[in-house]
């Protein structure tokens, strides 16, 4: 199994807020994937500037797309999914991305962890609605 996905399990239960990364005490789906990117590969990626829950999406701004394409290695939708990618995803066609989990299982059903807003942490089956979602696939960099 994934380090990446045994470091997000960890995150199970953890109360939704919005801009938080504390495994336990809050966070919301960027912070989740901070922290495990801090748990496992030692340290922040980027300064993260304050967001509003909308990510830019009356400016169209496709900022957690960018970000993501700079700082991971963007998979080929022809790529076999994997445990421990990064699934970024738009609410609906057309729609900026902002929300993100990581897949924590491709097999028996395929499953993803992520904040879910107004809940906490939670792994789910990645059904048919999200998959229909899913805008890019990232994985985390190797280099530690």
């Amino acid at each position: 199994m994934s380090r990446f996905v045994d470091a997000a399990r960890r995150w199970i239960g953890t109360p939704y807020v919005h801009g938080a990364s504390t495994c336990g005490g809050g966070t919301d789906c960027l912070g989740l994937i901070r922290g495990v990117w801090r748990e496992c590969l030692g340290y922040e990626p980027e300064d993260i500037p304050a967001y509003t829950a909308d990510w830019l999406e009356p400016q169209r701004d496709d900022a957690l797309l960018a970000a993501a394409s700079r700082i991971m290695v963007q998979i080929p939708v022809d790529r076999e999914m994997v445990p421990g990618q990064v699934l970024l995803f738009r609410m609906r066609a057309g729609a900026v991305a902002k929300h993100l989990a990581i897949l924590s299982a491709v097999q028996p059903v395929p499953k993803i962890i992520h904040a879910y807003s107004g809940r906490s942490v939670v792994e789910t089956s990645l059904s048919a609605p999200w998959a229909r979602r899913v805008a890019a696939r990232f994985d985390f960099p190797t280099e530690d």
